[in-house]
């Protein structure tokens, strides 16, 4: 077991970005609800971070923690309503207020700390709070402050503890607390004493035995999506498990035009034991005339189990269904408090163990999306398939605004693929966390030659993100724009305008249902 430090979640947005910015430095981070303490006596677990919440100290509804047993068992470091809970703790005073301090603000150092060795006097940090810190316990020293706040990061006094204790108001995991990551990086590797054994590498060695030992000589059936996850998961269980993986890939009529033909001959010299199903007829008979964005994700679902059920009772004495659940998903299912994001109700093998009566195995159930993507090269996995972009899995149905007809469904992936294929071509699609066509139910009048036209309107969606809990629209060039415009409106009969969302999420959505 390599080095660890473990994050008690408190039901911060900013949580999940504590651990990536651990992970970053090859350091292995996890996270586990409040109430859930870590093996303390675990030589492996170095330090644990207490994250940031919505709750305040002095509500009646706070968290509270065993902080008795973990202080003077492992360094501690509070973000936030940690550094509050520390506080009020041990005796210190956390007043509320109606009003939130929110943005960025400069550190102001006032004495020496491991935890701020390094940091520039005048370093921007960000702010995301309604209580503050007014009088520190008396077991602590202020270390900084600002110019609102009297404290902004303390330590325990020395003698005090027999393990650092250090407290920051501010958030040191976002991006606009400029030297956040040297902070981190002072409390893990300097403080904690972490060894960066998390990598890729690691991580693929320890899996493989992993896998091998679990499953032995049984049979593993996975569903693949053509997406990074299962695509990575699959070739994980082959390296450990080689024929006794089945890999069903089933076509809804709902990808993206080519795709069902096009990730086939991808997966031809991967040796996945590859079962195409084409289930489009399926699909889109179920789903004809729907315009409920939920309805179509329930037939869509209801509809998978059924195809992929009759697919694997094909198949005998299979033990394990596969599946490509990521970290995200296993944080949201364990969170006490409930995390920002939810599990979406098209998750797609939902049901499935129990009607086939299967042990369910996750392998990347530990990794974030950027590190599958990182392992996954490390495996030799193609580009094209490491560097697709994420789709939905309710596919273009919910791309498809208003009513489900094979006509639309066409219609929109002869603009996706125009406008794909001019994001590659540009060099723009590496640049931009997902991208993709959205047919709307709006028909507007245009002029093509002489004629008068009443037509769809198409916009076009593409955001850059880290991953995906929050989006930019990306800015591509006007003259590209302007280029995919043409040619969906010149080749696409039935398209006779073109839009482009501008929007980021939070408040509105990648996707538009």
């Amino acid at each position: 077991m390599v080095n660890y430090i473990s994050i008690l979640d408190f039901g911060s947005q900013y949580t999940q970005l504590i651990a990536r910015r651990i992970r970053e430095m090859d350091v292995y981070a996890e996270i586990i609800p409040f109430n859930k303490l870590p093996d303390l006596d675990d030589e492996n677990l170095k330090g644990v971070i207490l994250s940031g919440s919505p709750f305040s100290v002095t509500a009646e509804n706070a968290l509270h923690p065993d902080l008795k047993s973990i202080v003077n068992k492992k360094p501690v470091l509070g973000i936030c309503y940690g550094a509050q809970y520390l506080t009020n703790y041990f005796g210190g005073v956390v007043a509320s207020s109606d009003k939130r301090e929110y943005g960025p603000a400069t550190l102001q150092l006032v004495n020496d700390s491991p935890l701020l060795s390094g940091i520039d006097p005048d370093s921007q940090i960000w702010m995301s709070h309604a209580d503050s810190i007014v009088t520190p316990a008396p077991s602590f020293e202020v270390v900084a402050n600002t110019s609102t706040i009297p404290v902004a990061a303390f330590q325990g006094k020395p003698g005090e503890f027999t393990h650092p204790v250090m407290g920051v108001q501010f958030h040191p995991e976002v991006t606009h607390s400029v030297e956040g990551k040297k902070i981190l990086r002072n409390f893990v590797l300097e403080m904690c004493q972490c060894n960066q054994e998390w990598s890729p590498k690691s991580f693929i060695e320890k899996t493989v035995d992993e896998l091998k030992t679990k499953i032995g000589d049984d049979k593993v059936i996975i569903g693949l999506s053509g997406g990074v996850d299962s695509t990575v998961a699959a070739t994980l269980l082959q390296q450990a498990i080689g024929s006794n993986l089945y890999a069903i890939f089933i076509n809804n009529g709902l990808l993206r035009k080519n795709e069902f033909e096009e990730v086939i001959e991808s997966y031809q010299s991967m040796n996945l034991n590859l079962i195409p199903v084409d289930a489009s007829l399926d699909f889109l008979s179920e789903l004809d005339g729907v315009s409920d964005p939920e309805k179509k994700r329930k037939i869509i679902g209801r509809v998978f189990i059924e195809v992929f059920e009759r697919e694997a009772k094909k198949l005998e004495n299979v033990k394990y269904l596969a599946q490509g659940t990521i970290y995200p998903d296993v944080i949201e299912s364990l969170s006490v408090v409930g995390p920002s994001v939810t599990i979406k109700s098209h998750h797609n093998v939902g049901g499935l163990p129990d009607l086939l009566d299967l042990e369910i195995v996750e392998p990347l159930r530990m990794l974030f999306k950027d590190e599958v993507r990182r392992v996954g090269t490390s495996l030799g996995i193609k580009k094209e398939l490491i560097g697709r972009h994420p789709f939905p899995g309710p596919g273009l149905s919910i791309r498809i605004l208003g009513p489900i007809s094979q006509e639309r469904v066409e219609l929109l992936q002869l603009a996706d693929k125009i406008y794909i294929d001019h994001l590659k071509s540009s060099g723009q699609y590496d640049k931009v966390w997902q991208a993709g066509a959205i047919l709307l139910p709006v028909k507007s009048v245009g002029v093509m030659g002489d004629e008068r036209t009443y037509e769809f309107t198409i916009a076009l969606r593409a955001v850059v993100s880290e991953d995906g809990m929050t989006a930019k629209w990306a800015e591509l060039p006007y003259d590209l724009l302007a280029d995919i415009s043409n040619d969906i409106i010149n080749k696409v009969k039935g398209i006779n305008r073109v839009v482009y969302d501008i929007s980021t999420k939070p408040p509105a959505t990648i996707e538009w249902e």
